[in-house]
């Protein structure tokens, strides 16, 4: 799936890798001879991809046990990987979620979007130093065309103030996904690093697997009517991994195409967004 493209030598980290997309993306990633970082909430499931590339001849991935809906966790996590001292020329930001019903994590923020949103911000800028020694080096985001209906209210980014739906949940976080993308491709410009991001379009995935009537409703629809995650993976690794995105940086891309986002190009809401997300996971970055 790789396109013949040699990963050789190339260490990818995957978040959210023990099934559905994300272990797609794994699974390809190291049949192009990648070395994989495999970051997971539980341990058993991790090991057990871990075993499967292994088992096909791929070399032993690493594994990273994260809660990304602990900013703690998530500090550990990278602290944890930088102890390695190990490139990093690939991070795939994966993982997500969404819940039926209101939610909060252990930060006592909105827990779908602290997953698919805040969690990826963080994990990335706490590893950005490590991939940018790497470069060249590319980060794929994941994303969702979902984010077409959504609208971010810079003064209730969690929007608080309105009913909870696990939809507008949803796709609100993967709106948030797109002007993060748009906004460090600007900061990382002239770096190395790359940073691009993805609709995989439907994917047969356990997203929904939930407690609740239209959670498992929605699974249901899921499992019988959606494409097999390996087709899913291919614009996520044709992102990493392909020759003819060489540079290319800040884009939108579904079914292997770059398409228009349809956000404002007002780079100034991106700051914005930005440094209120900064403040919200207390990181610094007046530097990046």
């Amino acid at each position: 799936m790789t396109g013949g493209t040699d990963l050789s030598g190339k260490t990818c980290m995957v978040t959210g890798a023990t099934s559905g997309h994300g272990r797609a993306v794994a699974l390809s990633l190291a049949a192009g001879g990648a070395d994989l970082v495999l970051l997971g909430r539980n341990k058993d499931k991790c090991a057990a991809v871990q075993r499967e590339i292994s088992g096909r001849g791929g070399r032993r991935p690493g594994i990273l046990v994260c809660d990304l809906s602990s900013l703690t966790d998530i500090r550990r996590c990278a602290a944890e990987f930088l102890s390695w001292n190990r490139p990093l020329h690939m991070l795939v930001n994966n993982a997500g979620q969404v819940n039926e019903r209101f939610r909060e994590s252990a930060d006592g923020f909105e827990e779908t979007f602290a997953v698919n949103y805040l969690a990826m911000f963080a994990l990335t800028l706490l590893l950005l130093e490590r991939i940018k020694r790497s470069a060249p080096a590319r980060i794929i985001n994941v994303s969702s065309d979902t984010h077409y209906m959504a609208y971010l209210d810079l003064d209730d980014l969690e929007a608080r103030r309105r009913r909870y739906s696990f939809m507008g949940a949803y796709s609100r976080s993967k709106l948030a996904v797109v002007y993060f993308t748009r906004e460090l491709a600007r900061r990382l410009a002239g770096s190395g690093v790359t940073v691009n991001a993805v609709d995989p379009g439907p994917v047969r995935s356990n997203i929904a697997n939930k407690p609740g009537v239209l959670a498992r409703m929605a699974n249901a629809l899921i499992q019988c009517t959606f494409p097999k995650p390996e087709k899913a993976a291919r614009t996520a690794v044709y992102c990493a991994t392909s020759p003819d995105l060489e540079g290319a940086s800040g884009g939108y891309y579904r079914f292997m195409k770059k398409k228009d986002p349809g956000v404002s190009p007002d780079s100034e809401f991106g700051a914005r967004l930005w440094d209120i997300t900064a403040r919200m996971v207390g990181m610094d970055t007046d530097n990046i």
